[in-house]
């Protein structure tokens, strides 16, 4: 090959794909798959002193991001179940829920057939809560929470009274809410907490696409309740705790060889498909951790 040929073949590099943000959805407005666009760029596949190449094979789609996070791994669990959602969801029972064996305490869990929720309740259980309710959007959510997951009940929100089947369920009242959605959900559990209990404050999913501080103050009326009776209410970030990181890594892997924590995946296939299953995660359509999968 001629020195102009190999300088071609040089600078022709690698094409590879990416997602890149096409639009925002404007304040108030909630994300569709529009909004992300699949475009072809090129890198160099030259690999310099220090540097290295790998694949990525799984997307991690979360809310938090509000865009997606690309992450490289063997094992898509590292982007859920063993990495930083089980982090959360485990620092945040320790950290903020103040769960004591033995104590006969009851948490309820929002979102709880998500990513988060659906380990937190386990947890929350593993940690020594003696009842586990969750709260969730369908049939089918509450189903696998139950049979599958241990709670010991599931409230389809969009049936019924929530405030009613929460007195039903959780006769002596709730001592820990770990928080996914915040909102009239949040409310409603906050108005039936105990004296000294503790809310997880994890996320505000209904309150993400909208114009408001985060977290989002609590109506007069609930934050009323929440002062008289003591309840916490703090803020939780699992990067303020990262020095616990490598011990609950292992307790949560530990944990998931020994079958005590099931893990679900939604898993769509195709990078060219991340908006879409965004747009579906946010909207609830998952059943646990939102993956992508890339490569093989």
């Amino acid at each position: 090959m001629s020195e102009i040929q190999c300088e071609i073949a040089a600078n022709a590099g690698m094409i590879i794909q990416r997602v890149v943000l096409n639009s925002r959805p404007g304040k108030n407005g909630v994300p569709v798959a529009e909004n992300f666009r699949l475009e072809q760029s090129t890198i160099s596949d030259m690999i310099q002193v220090g540097q290295v190449r790998v694949r990525t094979m799984y997307l991690s789609v979360d809310p938090y991001m509000l865009v997606p996070q690309l992450v490289n791994g063997r094992l898509s669990y590292f982007l859920g179940a063993a990495g930083i959602t089980g982090l959360t969801a485990l620092l945040g029972i320790k950290e903020k829920g103040h769960v004591t064996v033995g104590a006969n305490q009851t948490m309820v869990v929002s979102g709880a057939a998500g990513a988060c929720g659906s380990l937190a309740g386990q947890i929350g259980r593993l940690e020594g809560c003696s009842r586990v309710v969750g709260i969730a959007g369908t049939d089918e959510k509450c189903s696998i929470l139950v049979q599958e997951m241990g709670f010991d009940a599931a409230i389809n929100y969009k049936k019924g009274d929530v405030a009613e089947q929460l007195r039903e369920l959780c006769p002596g009242g709730v001592d820990v809410y770990f928080d996914n959605v915040g909102g009239d959900i949040s409310d409603t559990v906050i108005s039936q907490m105990n004296q000294n209990s503790h809310i997880i404050l994890c996320g505000q999913i209904s309150q993400y696409n909208k114009d408001v501080p985060y977290p989002p103050p609590l109506p007069p009326d609930t934050e009323k309740i929440q002062k008289e009776r003591n309840i916490t209410r703090e803020r939780f970030l699992v990067l303020n705790y990262m020095d616990k990181q490598e011990a609950s890594v292992l307790q949560l892997c530990q944990w998931i060889q020994e079958g005590k924590l099931k893990v679900r995946e939604t898993v769509v296939e195709g990078l060219a498909n991340i908006g879409a299953a965004f747009q579906s995660m946010m909207n609830g359509g998952n059943i646990g951790k939102q993956i992508v999968s890339v490569s093989k």
